[in-house]
């Protein structure tokens, strides 16, 4: 069982590590969930196949993923678009689309989008579609000194497994190739850091002289 622990700085040093030894299992390794792949790293996307080979094993449903670089224009149809590989998609699945390049509007420089296309409404019904995307803008937008190109890596990691375990629980099944998503738990630290420490100087500053001189007596 394989499992990455995401914390700003390691990125290069986990798949540094993980070639070490997938990358002999890589050159007979056939990818049957990785439709795209314009951006991942070859260890990257030997873990999706594991993670997708073990919930279609458990569940029958076939997650796939397309990770391209593309630079599509503003409100391009991720669905109209994912028609091209439908020879390649076997139901039921479900199809996740990480395209960072893609022009969010004409009126700003933000780019990158998330696609998430499943198969049929009972699949649609069986994940979160905030939880899946916000596990990797949260990679994406951390501010650190990681490339863009580890950041879109584990981004895909994390998001294609919070996908896989969301399905997962909703067929009251546990994966064991997932990866543990601790981004959210660091990025709910480090708010509630904020917050504790904006709530200090409030105090500090503000309302305990105040508390004191009404406490004293003076005005």
């Amino acid at each position: 069982m394989i499992r990455i622990q995401v914390r700003a700085g390691l990125y290069k040093g986990v798949f540094a590590i993980l070639a070490l030894w997938i990358l002999p299992l890589l050159l007979n390794a056939q990818t049957t969930h990785t439709l795209r792949n314009d951006l991942l790293k070859l260890e990257a996307v030997q873990l999706v196949e594991n993670m997708g080979q073990e919930l279609q094993d458990k569940t029958g449903i076939h997650e796939y993923v397309i990770a391209t670089n593309e630079h599509f224009p503003e409100k391009f149809n991720l669905v109209s678009y994912s028609r091209q590989y439908e020879a390649k998609l076997s139901k039921p699945y479900v199809l996740f689309i990480f395209a960072p390049y893609a022009k969010i509007t004409k009126k700003s420089d933000a780019r990158g989008r998330i696609g998430i296309i499943p198969s049929s409404e009972t699949i649609r019904s069986m994940y979160n579609y905030e939880d899946v995307r916000d596990a990797a803008i949260n990679i994406v937008a951390l501010k650190d000194s990681n490339t863009e190109e580890d950041k879109y890596n584990v981004g895909v990691l994390q998001a294609y497994s919070e996908l896989a375990d969301n399905i997962a629980k909703a067929k009251h099944i546990t994966l064991k190739t997932t990866i543990k998503d601790e981004m959210s738990t660091i990025v709910l630290i480090l708010r509630l850091l904020i917050y504790t420490g904006s709530l200090l100087v409030l105090w500090m500053f503000f309302l305990r002289p105040l508390y004191m001189r009404i406490k004293n007596g003076k005005k």
